[in-house]
């Protein structure tokens, strides 16, 4: 494979090896539905805070979400695709979460812990 052709898929291989793991999925459905502070996605998932942060870090660096800090809390959402391919692959990704009944569990765990002052 020549190096042009390699920098084609380069981002697309970024996007598939972030998005293959369950946690991290499950995230980006939740994403979907908007930006979240973290202490959102660990309540939602029930996973550990270090759990969360190492899980957001794979997508940050993949370029899936990106971060915006208010304070000392830090709020994620996705970010947006560059690449057209990486774009509609997203897209499909996102519209088939509704089919999944684990995900709309996370959204229904989702709204039960957000509120005003929800955030510790």
């Amino acid at each position: 494979m020549s190096a042009a052709a390699s920098l084609e898929v380069q981002q697309a291989s970024r996007l598939f090896k972030a998005l293959g793991d369950e946690t991290r999925l499950r995230i980006v459905a939740l994403l979907s539905h908007g930006e979240l502070c973290v202490c959102h996605l660990e309540s939602a998932l029930g996973l550990t805070q270090s759990n969360t942060s190492r899980q957001l870090g794979v997508l940050r660096a993949a370029g899936v979400v990106e971060p915006r800090r208010d304070g000392s809390w830090v709020y994620y959402r996705l970010a947006p695709q560059l690449d057209e391919v990486c774009k509609q692959q997203l897209k499909a990704l996102v519209r088939s979460f509704s089919q999944k009944e684990m995900l709309r569990e996370d959204i229904a765990r989702l709204l039960e812990s957000r509120g005003p002052g929800s955030c510790p």
